[in-house]
């Protein structure tokens, strides 16, 4: 099966200030970080994009639109799923001392959990006060599925990957470290940032050289390669295939490196007012 070509390099969604309503579009700018233009409330021009985010087939036209606020690449009517996986970087496992697994650890995430690159994180009453729940931060490479998978191998697991992003798996360890099971802390509403924008696949044809950094009131806490991974691309998407269809919209958070907080001697938690950023190579940003 041959590779997913879209028409478009990188596409972000958005709302124009020509329309107030809802686009897609790829950036004028191929260079530009969009999220860090965003945040800097810089002009970011888009030409717009006629069809669906999903659709391979969908057409970039000469009308340029600017973007009033951006919007996570795709909408949650869009995501099919949120599957994630955990421990999944090497020096992640080696610094929280614990054994690399076996095999992917998976967990699920509802599509109310996601939110746009530069919304605020919403912490919930469950999880209040944060000084109790010890909120902390991960920056993910994200895998969107762009056609049905099923039973597919490694050798051809690429072939399904529409593209990839980026996101912030905010986490409340308190809850994550209660139980086993770690769907309950990682789930709530509003607060798992995601994109800015995907990035088609064919501009990164080894997703296992992608950087990562997390900063958190200007220090950088994260940097990272996605080489570090103990279930790589390929392996991720083969075997979350197995017996169940990945179907097209589909995304997995692909577990985060080394540094973060609740590791860390002191811990570092997440606290009301902080000012979190996560970013990724390969024109992710």
């Amino acid at each position: 099966m041959a590779p997913i070509r879209t028409q478009w390099t990188r596409l972000i969604r958005f709302v124009a200030n020509e329309t107030s309503r809802v686009h897609i579009g790829q950036p004028v700018d191929e260079a530009l970080d969009v999220g860090l233009a965003a945040y800097q409330r810089k002009l970011i021009e888009a030409f717009e994009i006629s069809g669906s985010a999903l659709d391979p087939a969908a057409q970039v036209t000469t009308k340029v639109l600017t973007v009033k606020s951006l919007l996570t690449p795709l909408s949650r009517e869009e995501v099919k799923l949120v599957r994630c996986l955990g421990l999944n970087y090497v020096d992640h496992a080696e610094e929280a001392r614990l054994p690399k697994p076996n095999f992917p650890v998976l967990f699920y995430k509802p599509v109310t959990s996601l939110i746009g690159p530069l919304a605020p994180v919403i912490i919930p009453k469950v999880a209040q006060p944060p000084k109790d729940h010890n909120p902390d931060y991960e920056v993910e490479l994200v895998i969107v599925i762009g056609r049905a998978a099923k039973n597919v191998s490694e050798a051809d697991a690429l072939d399904y990957v529409l593209a990839y992003s980026g996101a912030n798996d905010v986490s409340f360890r308190k809850h994550q470290m209660t139980v086993s099971q770690w769907g309950f802390s990682k789930s709530f509403d509003n607060t798992n940032p995601f994109g800015p924008c995907l990035v088609s696949s064919r501009l990164i044809p080894d997703p296992q050289r992608v950087s990562l950094k997390a900063t958190v009131n200007g220090s950088l806490l994260q940097d990272g390669n996605t080489a570090e991974q103990i279930f790589g691309v390929r392996r991720t998407v083969a075997f979350l295939s197995q017996g169940t269809t990945l179907e097209p919209g589909t995304i997995i958070l692909t577990g985060t490196p080394k540094g973060v907080g609740f590791v860390k001697s002191p811990p570092l938690y997440l606290k009301h007012g902080d000012k979190m950023s996560v970013w990724l190579s390969n024109g992710i940003g």
